[in-house]
């Protein structure tokens, strides 16, 4: 995006592979792709100038850039007309492809018997970008729960479906996931040698179980959705929350089990 990373990309690259790269270069198509990325990292949108400085760009190129992507339904112009952020239309169009609709298709209606037995609610991640994304999520049938909103972003490194992500990867996979991690608000922090550890012993027992990090009074249940090499291509999360009233909800134990066998269902390699 910014010329310095260009350069020493060249200077590493080959020379038949940097014409290669020059010979097809779209500038118009970069400068709005820069935009997009940009206006992804930031919670309350940018200004015209701040997107400027940011970028190295003139006034009348992100004028006419930023004029399309509104236009076209991709960036948001505040109320004020002063700060750009993104709509959710890029959301929308990741949904649409045919094989993240045809996994959510086939995980509803599995997530939805899990919710309707164990009586909690559940939710779908998968890795996206340094840390998860939840894109699909089950509301239990009572009049209370807990539950994660579509399309949050869900920490990496210290919640249960980030462990339980990074602990069923090949190690490269895994050193590259950690790479691209950016911290999310309220992340704790945990050494290079406790995660590891951590990883080591999810990968044992095939599943984590843990206190929430985030919220007093929930147990996280989470166990890896596994792909064909038998690695983590999405998890399937319960965070449970026990009833202290006279009514025998599951324990602990069953929904434990039932999670399991939810996401069993789902995995195309059986966990050993």
């Amino acid at each position: 995006m910014k010329p310095a990373k260009q350069t020493a990309a060249n200077e590493a690259a080959p020379d038949g592979a940097t014409d290669e790269a020059e010979r097809y270069r779209a500038p118009a198509l970069d400068k709005g792709l820069d935009i997009l990325e940009l206006l992804s990292e930031q919670k309350e949108g940018l200004t015209r100038a701040e997107i400027m400085k940011a970028l190295g760009r003139n006034a009348s190129e992100i004028y006419r850039m930023l004029e399309r992507l509104v236009a076209r339904q991709y960036v948001m112009r505040s109320t004020a007309g002063d700060r750009y952020s993104l709509s959710l239309k890029l959301f929308a169009l990741a949904h649409r492809h045919p094989p993240m609709n045809r996994f959510i298709a086939e995980a509803l209606p599995v997530m939805q018997a899990f919710a309707e037995t164990a009586e909690q609610s559940c939710h779908l991640t998968v890795y996206d970008r340094g840390n998860l994304l939840v894109i699909a999520q089950v509301d239990g049938p009572g009049t209370w729960g807990l539950s994660i909103r579509l399309g949050s972003r869900v920490g990496l490194v210290d919640t249960a479906s980030g462990q339980v992500m990074l602990a069923f990867q090949s190690e490269a996979e895994r050193v590259r996931m950690l790479a691209e991690h950016t911290k999310v608000k309220g992340e704790v922090a945990l050494g290079d040698a406790a995660l590891a550890a951590l990883l080591a012993s999810i990968r044992e027992r095939g599943h984590l179980r843990k206190d929430s990090a985030q919220t007093f009074g929930v147990t996280d249940v989470t166990f890896p959705i596994l792909g064909p090499s038998g690695h983590a291509m999405a998890c399937l999360t319960t965070p449970y929350m026990r009833r202290i009233d006279e009514y025998v909800a599951p324990s602990l134990d069953d929904v434990t089990a039932m999670l399991d066998a939810a996401a069993r269902k789902l995995s195309m390699h059986e966990a050993s």
